[in-house]
C-alpha cells in the first residue's frame, strides 16, 4: 500500500470513529429527562437499555441514530474512496460506538451501528441482519440473541453474494459483537437474561 493509500485508510478510520463515537443513547436519555442511561439496566447506551427507562420514543430514536451513524460513515467512505474505504470507515464507526472518546472509551455493544453498516455496505446483507434480529427477538423476546444472530446473518449473506471484502469485515464485527455480549451470554446460560420491554428499576 502506498503512503497516499495509508493516509486515506487512516482518514477513513478516523472519520468513521468520529461519527461512531457520538453517544446518542446517552445524549437522548439525558435530554429527554430519563437520566444517565449508564446507571440503569445493563449500563449500556444502546436502544435496548434506553427502552428500559420506559421511554419508547427515545429508544426508537437511539436505534435509528446509532444505525444512521454507521450507514453515514460507510456512505462517506464510499463517496471519497470506493468500496475499500467504505468498509474501513464502517469499521471505524463500529469501534467508535464501542469505545467512545466522549465516555472515557466506553460505549454500546454495536448491534444497531452494525446494522447500519451492513445496510450501507450491502443492502441484502443488511436485510438479512434485520430479519435475523427481528425474528430471533420476536421468538425469544431477548434482544441480545437477535443482535448476535443478525451480525452473523449479515456476514454469511455477504459471502453468499460473492462479496468477500464486505463479508470479512462483517464477520470481524459480528465476532466483536459476541465479545461485547459476553455478560449477556453468561446470563443466557444461567437463564437470567432480561426480556425485551422490561422496565428497569
Amino acid at each position: 500500500m502506498t503512503a497516499l493509500g495509508l493516509i486515506g485508510f487512516g482518514l477513513a478510520l478516523l472519520l468513521g470513529y468520529a461519527l461512531g463515537s457520538i453517544p446518542f443513547g446517552f445524549l437522548l436519555a439525558k435530554a429527554g429527562g430519563a437520566g444517565d442511561v449508564r446507571t440503569i439496566g445493563s449500563g449500556n447506551i444502546g436502544a435496548t437499555n434506553v427502552l428500559r427507562t420506559g421511554r419508547k420514543g427515545l429508544a426508537a430514536a437511539t436505534l435509528l441514530l446509532d444505525a444512521g451513524k454507521g450507514a453515514l460513515a460507510v456512505w462517506l467512505g464510499h463517496r471519497f474512496g470506493g468500496e475499500t474505504l467504505a468498509g474501513v470507515a464502517g469499521l471505524g464507526a463500529f469501534i467508535g460506538h464501542l469505545y467512545s472518546v466522549w465516555l472515557r472509551f466506553r460505549g454500546g455493544k454495536g448491534v444497531a451501528t452494525l446494522l447500519g453498516i451492513s445496510l450501507a455496505l450491502l443492502p441484502l446483507a443488511g436485510l438479512a441482519f434485520a430479519l435475523a434480529w427481528v425474528g430471533a427477538a420476536l421468538v425469544t423476546r431477548i434482544s441480545s440473541l437477535g443482535g448476535m444472530a443478525g451480525g452473523f446473518a449479515a456476514a454469511i449473506a455477504a459471502f453468499a453474494l460473492g462479496q468477500p471484502w464486505s463479508g470479512a469485515l462483517l464477520l470481524i464485527m459480528a465476532i466483536w459483537v459476541l465479545w461485547t455480549h459476553r455478560e449477556n451470554i453468561a446470563r443466557l446460560r444461567s437463564g437470567t437474561e432480561p426480556r425485551i420491554g422490561r422496565k428497569a428499576a
